[in-house]
């Protein structure tokens, strides 16, 4: 692991330039780097951009606002109201503020957080997102023993398999995003950039959206 970490060490300045002025494909990034696919190299990357590490940062600031997250989740739904009471049925803490942040943002999460059978063409037409396998039944989703692995999908890659937990697979997909130059999708501009300022820190300039959710967040405490 020390060799990777030098040869990765070493070879950051290249890489990040091939992949800010090229925009090379997932699929021919993972070819030519492919430890950068790796958790520790994940990590290792975002700090070397950013001088921010990654998941314990992320995860305590998690560990700070899920609570008050949950609290708002409840008294108000958003557009996705029935969703959302499906969600919080099956509370998981941080998983559940996660999953819940979307839909109270009235953003869109169906093609980024994705459940399916293991003999289905799970990738076909995901750009970006999280794929959670299950053993059978996926409307069991949130029984922690139904689930076989989760894994993190780049433009219909898996580009990293048995992620431990979602909370796990957010943070370091949100690590990929920058290290390999990416742009939030669309439909989840608002997620991410809650992710970005509110959980990472990165930025402290807030859409109003994302400052009105800060706000509330901090008028619960």
């Amino acid at each position: 692991m020390a060799f990777v970490d030098s040869k990765m060490e070493l070879t950051f300045s290249l890489r990040r330039k091939e992949i800010v002025e090229e925009e090379p494909l997932v699929a021919d990034i993972l070819k030519q780097w492919p430890a950068l696919f790796l958790e520790d190299q994940i990590c290792a990357e975002f700090y070397r951009i950013t001088q921010t590490n990654l998941k314990s940062t992320f995860f305590s600031y998690l560990d700070e606002y899920a609570p008050q997250m949950i609290k708002l989740y409840r008294v108000r739904g958003g557009a996705h109201e029935d969703d959302m009471k499906t969600l919080l049925d099956q509370f998981d803490n941080q998983a559940t503020a996660l999953e819940g942040l979307p839909l109270f943002l009235r953003e869109k999460s169906e093609h980024f957080l994705k459940t399916c059978l293991p003999e289905e063409n799970h990738t076909k037409g995901m750009k970006m997102g999280i794929l959670t396998i299950v053993e059978d039944d996926v409307a069991t989703i949130h029984s922690n023993t139904n689930v076989r692995c989760l894994s993190l999908v780049l433009e219909e890659h898996i580009v990293l398999d048995n992620v431990q937990d979602l909370p796990t697979a957010m943070a370091l997909l949100f690590g990929l995003i920058y290290a390999l130059n990416m742009n939030y999708p669309k439909e989840l501009k608002y997620t991410f950039e809650m992710i970005q300022k509110v959980f990472i820190g990165l930025d402290p300039q807030c859409s109003a959206r994302v400052q009105s959710f800060k706000n509330k967040l901090l008028m619960t405490k």
